[in-house]
């Protein structure tokens, strides 16, 4: 273990793309170091130096739900935010970030595109159907009342429900649809500077079969001299499907028309009832065969892991051994709660389970369909990317900050209810990209070195390779030594090429403005020579005068949050950790990956913020204080092939 606590700044957070632990060299380690090198150690990079905070999810009052909701807000006000300007809600209250982004993804619902905006301003198209005029008065009513009516909506547009006159209104062909993308695509190219924020052209593809998420957003790396050769898919019938492969086929036929290129994400796989990382000989659509397993290893190089609707990370029911795997889980049912959750239906939603299903297909299909890096966003419907406890503007207008918001089910049927207070103010993507542009950000992505942050700015460095040694800490530049010795995360060990066991560099920086660290802990998986899926949490760096126990384990780090004043205090906790760990069960035979996790210190949940703000009791049962955290891209390791 390595750890060490100091003072931050701002130039310290730049430090922390390069190293984390300052330690005097020895002269062995120092012995050669300059030889055949520039005076200037920064001189004749080329790897990535910062990480680039931005959301890959976000709504504005285009997406049929947001604007049902009451979002007024369009994209240009959504990018203006982003970019770090004051705007006004849809509430009429003032709100910016207390940082802007580096980029972001707009991904506005393709199904419906130029519904909403007609819908809150009553056109005689939308009110002369039934349901219609119903969802509209729900609008004009506001509050709990257009929560219920855009609810309705989403469960009309689950069940295959919708309207066919509303429909053939604003699908493929229509003029409202190709108005609606042209204002999406000349918006993000307006607010589009590159080397200062990246504004990426995109959409939702919202496949929800039977109130089962499998929702995917779709990120181009162009601009609109190829993305207005095309219109968006939708899923409704008879313009579209529910398939993903017909997603799959949409973005092939898109590379091959324009010359550009584009990328899938799949978020939300705890609402999928088991869905969303089938193993199965079908699923829904089609089979878990050769074809699908290569056209998912294609498409989708990234996972949707922490957002509003719940961190898909991990489940205490498939980790029982993991005690943090317990973490603002939502577990209830599907995305309408038409169908409640069993426990059969977990392995098939989350992405530690998924990292594992995907090794066994490899073994059988010599291709991982679930070969992902991982991400955050938030997935908010106001065009607001929130992500702070403290500055959380929830998932839609319908619950804004206001005293009674915490009242507000996120949804409620006849079989339960998922209460407001378990809306999570989560998350942002990091990239580590060579530069601020939509072509840098994007092949970070196809290359997977990203990590999620339920919400702060963690800085994360993890290297793997097979001779990683303590001496490799004892620089501040420690980036340098990563990239030549080893793989970043997202990446596949170099082939074995000795009879070592992997060892990784792990590097973590609290965010400059926010909570200490409590520990890094490395998540392995693996595939037994037997055929069994396996795993295990490794606390391998952590804070204070603590000790492992004879498993491993460290104990808790203490909490020093005031409930009554919403704060807490980094009396505990360390400003960085560092370690380089190797794997101490190794078995060369056995596919496997590993990923870090970065746990800080006890926090306020946004609902104690609330508590403060607003002099309001909260609910016997709610969750008060939380340990937001950080889940890096995994590395992998593959047997060589006898």
């Amino acid at each position: 273990m390595r750890w060490m606590s100091a003072a931050l700044t701002a130039s310290t957070l730049l430090l922390s793309t390069t190293a984390i632990a300052q330690v005097k060299p020895s002269e062995e380690a120092a012995e050669g170091t300059f030889a055949e090198k520039p005076f200037s150690p920064y001189a004749n990079r080329t790897f990535p130096e910062r990480p680039l905070w931005g959301d890959t999810h976000l709504h504005t009052g285009l997406s049929l739900d947001a604007g049902a909701f009451g979002n007024t807000l369009l994209p240009d006000t959504a990018w203006r935010f982003a970019k770090g300007e004051q705007v006004t809600s849809s509430t009429g209250q003032p709100v910016r970030l207390a940082r802007p982004l580096d980029w972001m993804v707009l991904t506005d619902h393709t199904d419906l595109m130029g519904f909403a905006p007609d819908l809150q301003a009553g056109k005689p198209g939308v009110l002369a159907d039934p349901k219609g005029l119903e969802w509209y008065e729900g609008y004009k009513a506001g509050g709990e009342e257009a929560g219920k009516s855009a609810f309705d909506l989403i469960t009309n547009f689950s069940q295959g429900t919708l309207p066919e006159l509303l429909l053939e209104s604003y699908s493929p062909g229509a003029d409202a649809f190709s108005f609606t993308w042209e204002h999406i695509v000349e918006a993000a190219e307006t607010h589009n500077d590159p080397g200062n924020f990246t504004a990426f052209i995109g959409f939702e593809w919202t496949s929800v079969p039977k109130g089962f998420n499998l929702h995917r957003n779709v990120m181009l790396r162009d601009g609109p001299v190829r993305a207005l050769q095309v219109v968006p898919p939708v899923t409704q019938p008879p313009y579209g499907s529910t398939d993903p492969k017909v997603l799959y086929e949409w973005l092939e036929e898109y590379q091959a028309k324009t010359g550009g290129r584009a990328v899938a994400f799949a978020h939300n796989g705890n609402l999928s009832n088991g869905w969303m990382f089938p193993t199965k000989d079908t699923y829904h659509g089609g089979k878990v065969n050769q074809d699908y397993v290569e056209a998912r290893a294609k498409w989708e190089p990234h996972y949707e892991v922490t957002q509003i609707k719940g961190d898909g990370e991990a489940h205490p029911f498939l980790s029982p051994d993991d005690s943090f795997a317990d973490y603002e889980n939502w577990d209830v049912g599907n995305l309408d709660l038409t169908e409640l959750k069993t426990d059969e239906m977990l392995a098939g939603e989350y992405a530690r389970e998924a990292l594992k299903l995907g090794l066994m297909l490899e073994e059988k299909f010599g291709v991982n369909p679930y070969k992902f890096g991982m991400g955050g966003a938030t997935d908010s419907h106001t065009s607001l990317a929130t992500a702070d406890e403290d500055n959380f503007f929830s998932k839609s207008v319908s619950v804004e900050p206001s005293p009674t918001r915490i009242e507000h089910p996120f949804i409620k049927s006849d079989l339960g209810e998922i209460p407001g207070d378990m809306i999570v103010a989560s998350g942002y993507t990091a990239v580590w990209a060579t530069e601020n542009t939509r072509s840098a950000i994007f092949d970070a992505f196809k290359r997977r070195e990203t990590y999620a942050t339920t919400g702060p700015r963690i800085g994360l460095r993890f290297f793997g390779g097979w001779e990683f040694s303590d001496d490799d800490m004892r620089t501040r530049m420690i980036a340098d030594v990563g990239y030549t010795k080893g793989v970043p995360m997202g990446s596949d060990l170099r082939p074995r090429e000795t009879d070592a066991a992997p060892s990784f560099m792990i590097a973590a920086l609290r965010d400059p403005i926010g909570a200490n660290l409590d520990r890094v802990q490395v998540v392995k998986g693996w595939l037994t020579e037997d055929g069994d899926l396996m795993e295990k949490v490794f606390d391998v760096a952590w804070s204070d005068d603590r000790t492992a126990d004879a498993s491993g384990n460290v104990p808790a780090v203490g909490s020093t949050v005031d409930i009554e004043t919403a704060s807490w205090s980094n009396t505990i906790g360390a400003s960085e950790l560092a370690t380089v760990w190797t794997d101490p069960e190794f078995n060369p035979a056995e596919r496997a990956f590993y990923y870090v996790r970065v746990l800080e210190i006890p926090t306020p949940r946004w609902i104690v913020y609330d508590k403060l703000r607003y002099g309001i009791e909260l609910p016997a049962d709610a969750v008060l204080t939380h340990q937001e955290r950080a889940y890096s891209s995994p590395i992998w390791y593959t047997p060589a092939e006898e």
